[in-house]
């Protein structure tokens, strides 16, 4: 099995700036990533919010009937 080249270190000014290129888009994607992780965990806490409050619907509009009547 052939072994993989070895990794040189750049020479030129072009290849340092391919490299921060490089490393600059790493950096993008990994911010992306982790913005469309929070978006799908808000997503699911929506869901599971509206989920609950379809629920319980009937039980929260039972306990602020009682409290209204005992109020007045």
């Amino acid at each position: 099995m052939p072994s993989a080249a070895p990794l040189r270190r750049p020479r030129t000014r072009r290849e340092v700036k391919q490299v921060q290129k490089l490393f600059a888009a790493l950096q993008s994607r990994e911010e992306g990533q982790t913005m469309a992780e929070y978006g799908v965990v808000l997503a699911v806490i929506t869901i599971a919010v509206f989920g609950a409050l379809t629920l319980l619907s009937g039980n929260i509009v039972g306990a602020i009937t009682r409290v209204a009547t005992y109020i007045t």
